[in-house]
């Protein structure tokens, strides 16, 4: 068995580390026709839904909604207490205190019976991930 070398093992790392470049962590997207249509061009894909810890709250659900260029929701009222994360694109969001645009990375909550409306006003696809807070 050969005798380890301290200096030619740094060396390698460090070389290693130029040669093979550092990929950034992404987060899973969900861009397949997979789910519902539920506007036109709008899709809601569901995920899973659990038993909460957070008082108040007897479950939680997880779910993307995918949003063509130019697309749009227009609910009635939110049904439930949730937050929202931008994953990919901009919307345009109006929740009854005037239209505000969210970019990719912005993080934001609604409140149930708040007024819903939703559009993307980017060149992309859009896509929001809602994190809804249940009672029942």
């Amino acid at each position: 068995m050969e005798s380890l070398n301290r200096r030619q093992t740094l060396l390698t790392i460090a070389a290693a580390s130029v040669v093979l470049p550092a990929v950034p962590a992404a987060a899973q997207t969900s861009g397949s026709p997979e789910g519902r249509e539920i506007a036109p061009g709008v899709r809601r894909v569901d995920y899973s839904k659990r038993e909460t810890m957070i008082p108040n709250y007897k479950t939680v659900s997880m779910r993307d909604n995918i949003y063509q260029p130019g697309a749009s929701t227009s609910g009635a009222s939110m049904g439930n207490d949730m937050v929202c994360h931008m994953l990919e694109g901009e919307l345009t969001v109006d929740t009854g205190s005037g239209d505000t645009l969210y970019k990719k990375g912005d993080v934001w909550s609604c409140a149930k019976n708040m007024p819903e409306r939703s559009k993307n006003t980017g060149t992309t696809v859009a896509i929001m991930r809602v994190i809804d807070l249940l009672t029942g």
